[in-house]
């Protein structure tokens, strides 16, 4: 699995990446799990493409941590993806809609503003 963001300047917004990434691995210990970002960040999503790859894996599941589905996932994303695919065809690469298009998380965040009321 990759959870692919968009990446900033501030080494600190990566931080809640860093902790999805280790709650991840706490829960779900026999899956691979990687980081990747669109800009300004390492690793982008090529370089986690080839971790996963020799590490073992062959079939990567790329989840956009993003609320939704703009410009850079429409239009970047895909090309980004389709390049990692031509470069690694022995892997099987998909990918999963946005984060914030699931409802799920959407009430979770509803949820977390509740508990401030």
């Amino acid at each position: 699995m990759i959870l692919f963001g968009h990446g900033a300047r501030d080494a600190r917004w990566r931080e809640p990446f860093d902790r999805l990434a280790a709650l991840w691995k706490a829960q779900h210990p026999d899956t691979l799990v990687q980081l990747a970002f669109l800009e300004m960040m390492d690793p982008s999503l090529e370089t986690a493409v080839a971790s996963l790859a020799s590490a073992g894996a062959s079939d990567i599941v790329v989840v956009p941590v993003f609320f939704g589905q703009g410009g850079h996932l429409r239009n970047d994303f895909p090309v980004l993806l389709h390049s990692c695919q031509d470069k690694f065809p022995s892997v099987k690469l998909s990918a999963t809609l946005a984060v914030g298009e699931d409802e799920a998380v959407l009430q979770a965040i509803v949820d977390f503003g509740a508990k401030a009321l």
